[in-house]
C-alpha cells in the first residue's frame, strides 16, 4: 500500500466524485476505481456502497479514511519540514478564481511568486463563483479566489482588499465629461448588467435601490469582458470593478467615470478549506496576495 493511493481514496471520498479525483490526480476514471477495489482487496472489506443517487463510506471505509488523513498529513508535514531546512519551498498550489480576478489581478501576484519560488507549480482555473465554492469545500483545488465573499462554516476566507467600482460608458456618451457622478443620476438609465445570481449584480442592486435608482437592464451577462463589449458598442452604461478597465480606458475605447460618495467598492478575497493543512507555498502564496490591504 502506497501513500498515493491513499491520498487518492481520501480525494474520492472528499470529492464524492471519480471524475473529480481523477482530475485532481491526473489519471483516469479506471485507476481510481482499480486503487479503491485494491485498497477492499488489502483490507477485506467494502470501503464504499456504490449506487447512483449515493456515495456512502462503509464504517470500514470511514476508519480508513480518519487513519489515511492522518498519514497524509504526517508525510506532507515531513516533506515540507524537509525542504525548510534547505530553505526550499516547493510543491504545487491548485487555484479557483473568477474571471475578473484571473484576468486583471491574479497574473502580476503569479509573476512575484514564481519568480521568489520557481519550483512551485501554480495552477489556475476559471470558475464561477458557485463553482468555486464546491471546488474548494471538496478539495478539487487547494485555493479560490472570489469577490463578496458568503460566509461558509466549512471554508476559511483570508479578506484582501478592496476594488472600487466606477461607471463605464461609451466615450461619447454624455456622462463621459464628467469627472464624478452621484448614483441617483442614473435612474432610468440602460445598464450592461452582471446576471442577477451574480455576487456583485446583487451587491449593486441593493446599493441602487437605498438610493432610489431604478435601472432598465438592457442586457445582461455571466463576465466582465462580455459587457464591456456591449458598452464600447453604446449598449448602455456599466458599473463595474475599476482595476478590469485599465486597459480600454487608456486605448481610448472606454470612458471610465467615478463614482461620488465613495464605498462602492467590491471586496475581494481568497477561500480555502477550513481543514486544510496550508503548505509553505500556500501561506507564501496568500501572503502575497494580501500585501494589497
Amino acid at each position: 500500500m502506497q501513500i498515493e493511493s491513499l491520498k487518492m481514496y481520501c480525494d474520492l471520498v472528499e470529492t464524492e466524485s471519480f471524475t473529480n479525483t481523477a482530475q485532481i490526480n491526473d489519471v483516469t476514471q479506471s485507476a481510481i476505481s482499480q486503487q479503491l477495489s485494491s485498497l477492499e482487496r488489502q483490507f477485506q472489506s467494502l470501503l464504499v456502497e456504490r449506487s447512483k443517487k449515493k456515495f456512502r463510506l462503509t464504517r470500514e471505509g470511514q476508519v480508513l479514511y480518519d487513519y489515511s488523513k492522518q498519514i497524509i498529513a504526517m508525510q506532507k508535514a515531513l516533506h515540507d519540514r524537509m525542504l525548510a531546512l534547505k530553505d526550499i519551498i516547493s510543491g504545487s498550489i491548485r487555484i479557483a478564481t473568477i474571471y475578473s480576478i484571473g484576468l486583471h489581478d491574479l497574473p502580476r501576484y503569479i509573476k512575484r511568486f514564481l519568480k521568489s519560488y520557481p519550483t512551485v507549480n501554480v495552477h489556475v482555473e476559471y470558475r464561477q463563483a458557485g463553482q468555486i465554492y464546491e471546488d474548494v469545500a471538496s478539495n478539487v483545488v487547494d485555493l479560490g479566489l472570489v469577490a463578496y465573499p458568503r460566509k461558509d462554516k466549512k471554508l476559511e476566507t483570508v479578506a484582501l482588499r478592496k476594488d472600487p467600482m466606477v461607471l463605464i460608458c461609451h466615450p461619447e456618451h454624455p456622462f463621459a465629461k464628467r469627472k464624478s457622478i452621484e448614483l441617483k443620476a442614473l435612474d432610468g438609465q440602460k445598464f450592461v448588467s452582471f446576471e442577477e445570481e451574480m455576487p456583485t449584480r446583487r451587491a449593486l442592486d441593493k446599493a441602487f435601490r437605498a438610493r432610489g435608482v431604478a435601472a432598465q437592464h438592457m442586457m445582461e451577462f455571466d463576465n466582465i469582458e462580455t459587457m464591456k463589449r456591449a458598452v464600447e458598442i453604446g449598449a448602455g452604461i456599466a458599473v463595474v470593478p475599476q482595476t478590469t478597465v485599465t486597459e480600454e480606458v487608456s486605448g481610448g475605447t472606454l470612458a471610465a467615470v467615478q463614482i461620488a460618495g465613495g464605498g462602492l467598492s467590491r471586496p475581494l478575497a481568497a477561500i480555502y478549506k477550513e481543514t486544510k493543512v496550508l503548505s509553505p507555498a500556500m501561506k507564501q502564496f496568500l501572503a502575497l496576495l494580501k500585501e494589497a490591504n
